[in-house]
């Protein structure tokens, strides 16, 4: 990928490897939030994950995603609207680059996040540091959940060359 292209899939799956000693990644259950073409997926499959599910509302994606041969369920739904289908307290890591966004995933589908993980499992959010109200928004939302005991930030960390040469961010917390 060019310097400048979109590097969230590649920095998402470093950031979830280097979390899962090689030897426990075929067992770590991953679910991929807003999968898109699948490419967290192909990333996670790189480092040796192989128990992959995704979640993506669009029909075109998810047909993308069916026939890419990575993901073992994959489930087509919105998040944010507290009616998944996604078993709660099933992951061990849930994983989402760069929809946390405005006309994407909304706030409260963090929330959603949060009831698919197990307990002490991982959250891990990457998005743009470069659209500053959105970011902002999230990040108190995520406070707010963090003071409810729902979870702890474990690490946040500015990501350069993110998109477009543009910065990125990636938050890394553990459910409770």
């Amino acid at each position: 990928m060019s310097k400048g292209g979109y590097r969230a899939p590649a920095i998402a799956a470093e950031v979830v490897s280097i979390r899962v000693p090689e030897n426990q990644r075929k067992e770590v259950r991953v679910l991929d939030v807003a999968a898109g073409t699948g490419l967290v997926g192909k990333e996670l499959t790189k480092k040796g994950f192989t128990n992959i599910d995704a979640v993506e509302p669009s029909d075109s994606m998810m047909k993308q995603i069916k026939s890419s041969g990575i993901y073992t369920l994959m489930f087509q739904e919105f998040l944010g609207l507290g009616q998944n289908t996604i078993p709660k307290g099933t992951y061990d890591i849930v994983v989402s680059a760069g929809a946390i966004r405005e006309n994407h995933i909304p706030l409260s589908g963090i929330d959603d996040m949060i009831h698919f993980t197990k307990t002490g499992g991982l959250v891990v959010l990457l998005m743009n540091n470069f659209d500053v109200g959105p970011k902002n928004k999230a990040e108190s939302h995520m406070n707010q959940l963090e003071e409810k005991g729902l979870w702890c930030k474990e690490s946040s960390e500015i990501l350069s060359n993110y998109f477009l040469g543009k910065e990125g961010i990636v938050f890394i917390y553990r459910v409770l």
